[in-house]
């Protein structure tokens, strides 16, 4: 007598099928990569509630949320960049080329100043496919593509500005037309009680809650994940690396444009050599906020808090009335505590799986 194997797809009684599976709450949480860069912001803020007698102060708070928020609306971006396996060097004279082009642009033509802000827009999205048509097209490390891009910009912003302005900043905007509607747009305050809160805050919680669903519920968040993980693996399996690498550079670009014109309308003005060096802080807001070097892991709810853990630290400094050329040395040494952190936890987590 023979015997018929069981339908395709048909399992034994009492089989479990792994996908209804439950993973415990521990295992989940031990599975977040914004895990120890949240552990990390609660000790920075229960530290400086203790020798900041101001910190609590709800004026304190709105000031740490708006630090916070100048870097981590590049933050975010970045952290996109990061996880999909590239760097963007470039991304903090970006801004300041930003404002530049806004300010020179309406100054110039004299003409209605959204005119300068969407001809920056349209520069900002340019430097963005710039890197990413160069990286894909010539296969170099982005570290060097975006260094170039840093150094050119760099030189532009201030050749460009001495070319046209005579001196090292801009002419003041802010007699012309539009420039009042575009300040409420990118630099205006709500005020309640006595706490003033800046509207790069809902900027900054805006770009959070967008890429944290693009990671996390379309497709090509999946393919971020996979280009970071591996390209050459991400390609064989159909994922448009080239694509998927220029949108996350644009993804950069528009950002820098945002914070750029933040910069802009909060000023009026624009020094020629802002931005050196910010690129540093938006990679380290990333990687404090679980972001692998390797790339194929983050997140950018980790990269918001990364910038809030810059925030709290910078204005905790002052608070705590101490020197803040101590600041760097704190930033360098919760990179460093943060990594690791961040390394024990994965590994933890790939232990209970």
């Amino acid at each position: 007598m023979s015997v018929s194997a069981p339908p395709a797809g048909s399992r034994q009684p009492g089989a479990s099928d792994e996908r209804l599976l439950r993973t415990s709450p521990l295992k989940r949480l031990l599975g977040r990569p914004e895990l120890g860069s949240v552990v990390g912001a609660v000790a920075v803020f229960i530290f400086f509630s203790i020798v900041a007698d101001s910190f609590l102060q709800a004026t304190s708070f709105s000031t740490v949320l708006y630090a916070a928020s100048t870097i981590g609306i590049m933050a975010v971006p970045v952290a996109l960049l990061m996880i999909g396996g590239e760097f963007d060097l470039s991304a903090g004279v970006l801004v300041t080329s930003s404002a530049l082009v806004s300010s020179m642009v309406s100054y110039q033509l004299t003409a209605n100043v959204w005119v300068g802000v969407l001809v920056s827009l349209l520069a900002t999205l340019a430097v963005g496919a710039f890197n990413g048509l160069l990286l894909t097209r010539t296969k170099l490390p982005s570290f060097i593509i975006t260094l170039g891009t840093f150094l050119m910009l760099t030189g532009l912003n201030l050749g460009f500005t001495k070319l046209i302005s005579g001196t090292v900043s801009t002419k003041s905007i802010s007699d012309m037309a539009g420039f009042e509607s575009a300040r409420k747009v990118f630099a205006s305050e709500l005020t309640i009680g006595d706490v003033t809160l800046k509207v790069t805050i809902l900027w900054w919680f805006v770009l959070i809650a967008l890429a944290t669903w693009i990671l996390l519920r379309t497709r090509f968040g999946n393919w971020i994940f996979a280009v970071g993980g591996g390209m050459d693996a991400a390609r064989a399996i159909g994922v448009p690396v080239v694509k998927t690498k220029i949108g996350l550079y644009l993804g950069v670009g528009f950002a820098a444009w945002i914070a750029g014109q933040h910069l802009l309308f909060s000023f009026d003005v624009v020094q020629s050599g802002e931005g050196v060096g910010n690129e540093l802080i938006y990679i380290i807001a990333a990687v404090i906020g679980g972001c692998l070097i390797t790339g194929g892991y983050g997140s950018a709810i980790g990269s918001a808090v990364g910038a809030f853990i810059f925030g709290m630290t910078s204005k905790g400094i002052v608070y705590a009335e101490w020197n803040p050329d101590w600041f760097k040395f704190f930033l360098g040494a919760m990179l460093l505590l943060a990594t690791l952190l961040n390394a024990w936890v994965r590994k933890r987590a790939e232990a209970t799986r």
